[in-house]
């Protein structure tokens, strides 16, 4: 079942990547432009490590749900504000509640295990947890198949509840003063805590988890460790001004419909200004195996099956490090159809961080690519380290560039031609 049966496997996995974007805008900052660094004296363009993160977290799921890989039927996580409208949901539609005893009832016992809610005067997030929670995707149902059989002890408390809020919110009592709401009760907690906790998600075994609203809820030092990735060279900007045409203006136009009254019959619908970068990347992420097999056995799996579960999730892993990309500006600028240049893996005792080998920014000169030269500066300084390490192996290699390709065989490295084979 293993590729790794019959020998000692090292700790680590670490990959590193190029690849090279044209015209993209996958991530922005706050002002809408492109994040960017400052290293080696010149500025970068920068695809941060949640934006891939999130990309791979989504892949991996999405192939798990749809029954494709090792990993098809296991458990997967969902990171979401809205559990407390996931529960009602199920409430409502599979149990026959209220709309509005269920979504204020799995509201108030969210609260009372310590998530906190969005400001109940403001309809939009009034029913959305003020964090982001991730937990296994049946957690909602698992809620609120429990509320269900404990129907009528939780109106109960969550009437008594209800009425000490409003009491407290009436009275506007210092906090020595304040009334506590009453407790919900121990088993119905219990069981709650239990469907929100990371349990056998195998997503969240590889990504890890962190929520400081409920201290007896479990946080997940997740296996994987992610590098920004960043620009080989000095950042490329493109200030790309476009128009866009009203459909209707021109249709009027075209068919000489001049007599209706309009209140703008020239120029463009809208016009404005986007930023696209370009460039080649390099990016970086490490599997910490060891950490991976704690997670699942964590989770309640027996040894074999945490073995199992933890050699399709580096497989996926892999595929989705390669395959994943953020979906910002996907529509507009195909960038979801890229593929790497060069995908080098190699295991090791600790992990291995090759950004400093693009500290000198690469310059583009002749026939030859900025992808195939920080190809050469890549493979170089891992024969190197490689010469000078014995806790590290030689790895393999992928591209799908044939001019890559072409170097490569120059090379003394092992050449790969599929992604399985990678860590095979």
């Amino acid at each position: 079942m293993s590729a790794h049966v019959g020998r000692t496997v090292p700790q680590y996995l670490s990959l590193h990547l190029l690849e090279t974007a044209v015209a993209v805008l996958p991530v922005r900052d706050e002002n809408n432009a492109p994040k960017t660094i400052v290293y080696g004296g010149v500025e970068r363009h920068l695809i941060t490590s949640q934006a891939r993160r999130r990309a791979e977290r989504v892949y991996l799921r999405d192939r798990a749900n749809a029954g494709q890989g090792p990993l098809a039927g296991k458990a997967m996580g969902v990171r979401t504000r809205e559990w407390a409208l996931k529960v009602a949901h199920v409430l409502e539609n599979e149990h026959g509640w209220e709309q509005d005893e269920a979504l204020s009832t799995a509201r108030s016992v969210l609260e009372a295990v310590g998530l906190k809610f969005g400001d109940p005067k403001k309809r939009t997030v009034a029913d959305l947890t003020k964090v982001l929670l991730f937990a296994p995707a049946d957690t909602g149902s698992r809620i609120a198949e429990e509320l269900h059989l404990e129907r009528e002890s939780v109106r109960a408390w969550e009437k008594e509840y209800t009425e000490a809020k409003a009491r407290k919110a009436e009275k506007g009592a210092k906090k020595d003063d304040e009334e506590k709401p009453p407790s919900l009760p121990k088993h119905v907690r219990t069981a709650v805590l239990t469907a929100l906790a990371p349990r056998d998600a195998v997503d969240i075994a590889l990504y890890g988890r962190f929520l400081a609203e409920i201290a007896d809820s479990p946080n997940v030092d997740g296996a994987i460790q992610s590098g920004h990735a960043f620009t080989v060279h000095e950042a490329e900007l493109t200030d790309d001004f476009y128009a866009a045409a009203d459909d209707a203006k021109l249709d009027r136009q075209e068919n000489a419909l001049d007599f209706l009254d309009t209140a703008d019959d020239s120029g463009a619908g809208m016009t404005g200004y986007q930023a696209l970068i370009s460039g080649t990347f390099y990016r970086h992420a490490v599997l910490d195996r060891r950490a991976l097999r704690v997670n699942l056995r964590a989770a309640g799996m027996a040894e074999e099956q945490a073995e199992v579960a933890a050699v399709g999730a580096e497989t996926e892993f892999v595929r989705a490090f390669v395959d994943a990309y953020p979906h910002a500006k996907k529509n507009s600028t195909a960038s979801k159809g890229s593929l790497p240049a060069l995908v080098l893996a190699f295991e090791g005792d600790r992990p291995f961080n090759y950004g400093s080998a693009f500290q000198k920014p690469i310059e583009e000169t002749g026939d030859t690519s900025t992808a195939e030269l920080a190809t050469r500066r890549l493979m170089k300084h891992h024969r190197f380290v490689c010469a000078r390490r014995s806790d590290i192996t030689e790895g393999r290699v992928l591209t799908y560039d044939p001019d890559i390709d072409t170097l490569l065989s120059g090379l003394d490295v092992e050449s790969v031609t599929s992604v399985e084979e990678l860590t095979s």
